[in-house]
């Protein structure tokens, strides 16, 4: 008498559903954006959901030719906080999709 498999069954298409929601999440995070600003909002970034930077906004009171190194960090500090937006947006969404799985470990997270 054969035995059928109805739990493998079941975890395969468990499995199918987590990918689909996960390449739904994915697409979701890449049309969201998120700000990260510095020097009290004086530079704003703007990245998408998976962390692509999108606009760099610089408000013409930080400009000053004699001081431009402020004007880099500001930016850079501004991009990494965006960055940080993004990364946390993406573990909210993504962790929704796996249960908290880290899926980094197989190459996936």
């Amino acid at each position: 008498m054969a035995k059928s498999k109805p739990p493998m069954n079941n975890m395969m298409r468990q499995v199918q559903q987590m990918q689909e929601d996960m390449f739904a999440a994915q697409a979701a995070l890449a049309e969201t954006t998120v700000d990260g600003t510095a020097g009290g909002g004086m530079v704003t970034a703007t990245v998408s959901g998976t962390g692509d930077l999108l606009s760099i906004v610089i408000s013409a009171d930080v400009v000053d030719p004699d001081d431009i190194e402020m004007l880099q960090d500001l930016v850079v500090a501004a991009v990494a906080d965006a960055n940080r937006a993004a990364q946390a947006l993406q573990s909210e969404r993504m962790g929704g999709v796996t249960g908290g799985i880290d899926l980094s470990a197989f190459g996936l997270g």
